[in-house]
């Protein structure tokens, strides 16, 4: 009888709550006002011909290793940062191996590694989420092949530095280290540069964030050119579709609107932190496109009470150490004005306002 390999059947499916979401969307870290015109543009262009063809990744691949400042070699285009997480699982993890994750983190880097057949071992940060370098050097082992961070991180915005991450690749020359830095935008801080000298270092982007194409699905790996090879041959050739192709040069010629709106994010990144702390809501610095806020044991009424006023927020309660905390995605000015607005009146509403505002 044929059955599911049971490494699968233990996995711990990931659902994300992506229903009847309407309203002003600061649940899942999208960009709130969408892609460049100059992609809309694009998009209007798109012939029906070009639907019919196959998609050609490798001359985009050329365009976004000119934008990153890399050789072709260096760069394949993935299917989202998903893909390239699956792709070096697939590479570099055996069943018996082992993969190394802080939590609490991007939950696809466990899914990934575990169903290979490796051993995911978590390494909890401490209460501030700070990055915990020293445990994660602790808890390496001769079975360690992969050590997936993400930094800035989801859901804390915490950060890794490049002396971390190059210490932790320099303590593990036998394992893959992926630093997935879908979040650059919004932190300004890349260790792309150091892929050439450390030779088990990748880097993965987004372009779902600060571009505006999470609908499109394309996202970038980077790594050394001697191991870039195995990973474009257990790749799909066709992985990245036709529509995402055709709009990508567009994005990357438009630097401009993505510098301007990582700006406004940050700008409403630092006028929520205030506001939080004049609500006397608890929060831990970020530098991503959101902030993760403790609301205690009345997170979910919170998360609805929110809603009700046409805002969407991700409850990020059961995450690993994240027990009664709501992330919050920061948009444009407008829309943090409108997320404010709320706040105040839901923290009056739930009585979690226990400083008066001017």
């Amino acid at each position: 009888m044929l059955s599911v390999r049971p490494r699968i059947q233990q996995l711990q499916e990931y659902h994300p709550p992506l229903s009847r979401r309407t309203g002003l969307r600061l649940d899942f870290n999208e960009n709130t006002i969408g892609c460049s015109p100059r992609v809309l543009q694009c998009l209007t262009q798109i012939t029906a011909e070009d639907l019919a063809r196959y998609p050609e990744r490798e001359p985009v691949e050329v365009l976004a290793a000119q934008y990153f400042d890399l050789a072709p070699e260096q760069v394949l285009l993935t299917n989202g940062v998903d893909e390239a997480i699956h792709l070096l699982c697939e590479a570099f993890l055996e069943p018996g191996d082992e993969a190394l994750v802080v939590a609490p983190t991007f939950s696809m880097y466990e899914i990934y590694a575990a169903a290979t057949g490796a051993r995911v071992a978590r390494v909890q940060c401490d209460s501030d989420f700070a990055f915990p370098l020293a445990k994660v050097l602790r808890s390496l082992t001769p079975a360690t092949r992969m050590i997936a961070v993400a930094s800035p991180n989801n859901p804390t915005g915490s950060v890794a530095t490049r002396e971390q991450l190059l210490q932790i690749a320099t303590a593990a020359p036998d394992a893959a280290v992926l630093l997935d830095e879908a979040y650059y935008e919004f932190h300004g801080q890349t260790v792309i540069p150091e892929i050439e000298a450390a030779a088990n270092l990748f880097v993965a982007r987004t372009f779902s964030k600060a571009y505006g194409l999470a609908g499109l699905r394309i996202g970038l790996l980077c790594g050394p050119r001697e191991h870039m090879p195995a990973l474009r041959r257990i790749a799909s050739p066709y992985n990245v579709n036709i529509i995402a192709l055709l709009a990508l040069p567009a994005a990357l010629a438009d630097r401009e609107y993505v510098d301007v709106y990582s700006e406004q994010v940050k700008q409403g990144r630092e006028r929520l932190a205030r506001e939080l702390h004049q609500l006397g809501i608890p929060y831990w610095p970020s530098q991503a496109n959101f902030l993760l806020v403790k609301i205690g044991p009345l997170h979910r009424e919170f998360v609805a009470a929110i809603r009700q006023r046409g805002i969407l927020l991700r409850d990020r309660s059961a995450d690993s150490g994240c027990d009664g905390c709501v992330r919050i995605t920061i948009g444009i000015a407008d829309h943090t004005n409108q997320l404010i607005t709320a706040l105040r009146a839901v923290c009056i509403e739930l009585n979690l306002r226990p400083k008066v505002t001017a």
